[in-house]
């Protein structure tokens, strides 16, 4: 059986005329009664009642009706979820990031452009993040530094100061701003090896000789917020990852630049899929 051999008994069926069920769709009447009659005479039953000019369909007919009326009603639902995914009114976006603080502004961007596509985060280290786009667990990813691998498509997305912060009773506590100087012999607790604030920082002690005293290597946001707070020590953060609170003050060094950097990643060979492209131009239009 051909699809449009029981297409045409469809509409037929539906219209209760071969005419109509021709015009319906936009084929030639004989067109029809030549794929119905096939349909008949391939399974050797009669599917209408023939009365000159009004048809009607036999049991088995009735039978096959209420079948193609499923077949076709899926088929438009199919037609349908297509015209949605392509327009992008329904799907879903699977992203991967660092953290939450340099994501969340594309998020609430993406959704506001395309709210009928549901979206789910995952976080993780950057490796994390690159295997999950290796692996199609993840559309796109956003990371914190700069790699170079022919794998993947990376555009720069923001750039931020990197902060230090301390308890409210600490010396910088009634500061804006400190010299890399001061960080000398200063108890110090860093992120874990990887970290691209901890990169960032390390990389500015040394250019300006400064050896601080590091007490705690975390990997924990939250736990080294605590330590802090507790007067264990002072720590580097991203200002857009730094959250205030009682207890906390931030400062920003003066005569270093000491940023970090949101980039959004994809595999190269999904970056024109829609839902992927789509992401691209609107974080393109945010980070204007």
């Amino acid at each position: 059986m051909r699809l449009t051999q029981l297409r045409s008994f469809h509409a037929v069926a539906t219209a209760g005329s071969f005419t109509r069920a021709a015009a319906s769709l936009h084929v030639s009447q004989p067109t029809v009664t030549t794929q119905v009659r096939q349909l008949e005479d391939l399974y050797k039953v009669e599917l209408f009642h023939r009365t000159g000019r009004r048809v009607r369909p036999t049991e088995i007919g009735e039978c096959l009706l209420q079948l193609s009326r499923q077949i076709f009603g899926l088929e438009s639902e199919a037609v349908q979820l297509l015209r949605d995914a392509g327009g992008l009114r329904s799907g879903r976006l699977r992203v991967a990031a660092v953290g939450p603080s340099h994501v969340t502004k594309m998020l609430v961007a993406f959704n506001q452009r395309y709210p009928g596509v549901k979206v789910s985060v995952n976080t993780g280290n950057s490796q994390d993040v690159l295997d999950r786009l290796l692996d199609y667990t993840a559309d796109v990813g956003v990371l914190a530094q700069v790699f170079r691998d022919k794998r993947f498509v990376s555009v720069p997305y923001s750039e931020h100061p990197v902060v230090v912060f301390c308890s409210s009773t600490h010396r910088f506590a009634h500061r804006r701003s400190i010299r890399t100087s001061e960080l000398q012999g200063e108890r110090l607790i860093l992120r874990e090896s990887g970290s691209t604030t901890r990169k960032a920082i390390e990389s500015a002690l040394k250019a300006a000789r400064v050896e601080p005293e590091v007490v705690m290597e975390v990997a924990s946001r939250e736990i080294i917020r605590e330590a802090v707070a507790q007067g264990v020590g002072v720590a580097a953060v991203s200002e857009v990852e730094y959250v205030p609170g009682p207890g906390l003050h931030a400062v920003r060094i003066s005569d270093a630049q000491v940023r970090t950097y949101a980039h959004v990643v994809c595999l190269a060979e999904r970056r024109d899929t829609r839902m992927v492209r789509a992401f691209f131009d609107v974080i393109g239009m945010e980070s204007r």
